[in-house]
């Protein structure tokens, strides 16, 4: 199944040269990879259990807040020559959002109550930026995926140190949107994200967000 994968996402990243291959191999990829496992062990005590909870409810709600900041960007660089791209990658990110919802169902873990809060700021995120032009949404994107992917690795540190063998279903589930994360964050650099005016201080604002939001969603 790795090779399988890693082959895979190797194809997605010429998604811009055929973007019709992307989206087939990209969601071939998530139906045979993201669906294969039951993805979570029966939690062994209570202090696992909240763990296992913990990583589920901020991934979730990273997912949900992504899927909202792409419909934000949508909503108004939808009919331009950008908008294709962003909604290759907002299919993508619905894809990781649906297999999160059924972790959780499956799991019986509570979203972060924060979730209508999340909606909105998402969506407010996407479409701000992107009034600054392709290069904003771009931006927006980039910081955004870059927080993202941070907050995957870290985790991923956490289940290898904890138990790799015990977790390897979600720790596979984990990698691979990881991994989509970084191509989009890639896609938005070839897209001319750094060239918005203020860059650096729009990206610095977005993940300081994020990061508020990352420790928040944990908890609550």
């Amino acid at each position: 199944m790795q090779k399988i994968t890693q082959r895979t996402l190797s194809n997605c990243s010429r998604r811009l040269l055929c973007p019709a291959t992307f989206q087939q191999k990209c969601g071939a990829s998530l139906q045979f990879g993201a669906r294969a496992y039951s993805v979570v062990p029966t939690p062994r005590d209570k202090e696992e259990k909240e763990m296992v909870h913990r990583i589920l409810r901020v991934d979730h709600a990273g997912e949900f807040g992504a899927n909202r900041i792409y419909a934000g960007q949508m909503a108004v660089l939808g009919r331009s020559k950008i908008g294709p791209l962003i909604q290759q990658m907002w299919d993508q990110e619905k894809k990781h959002l649906a297999k999160f919802n059924e972790i959780l169902s499956e799991n019986r873990v509570r979203p972060t109550a924060l979730l209508p809060f999340w909606n909105i700021a998402g969506f407010v995120l996407g479409a701000s930026t992107a009034l600054l032009g392709k290069e904003g949404a771009m931006a927006c994107t980039v910081a955004v995926e870059e927080s993202i992917s941070e907050h995957y690795n870290s985790q991923i540190r956490v289940l290898m140190e904890k138990d790799p063998e015990r977790y390897t279903e979600l720790l596979q589930v984990i990698k691979e949107f990881r991994d989509d994360e970084m191509e989009h964050h890639d896609t938005g650099l070839e897209h001319d994200a750094e060239s918005v005016p203020g860059f650096w201080l729009l990206k610095n604002v977005i993940q300081l967000g994020c990061k508020a939001a990352i420790s928040i969603s944990e908890r609550v």
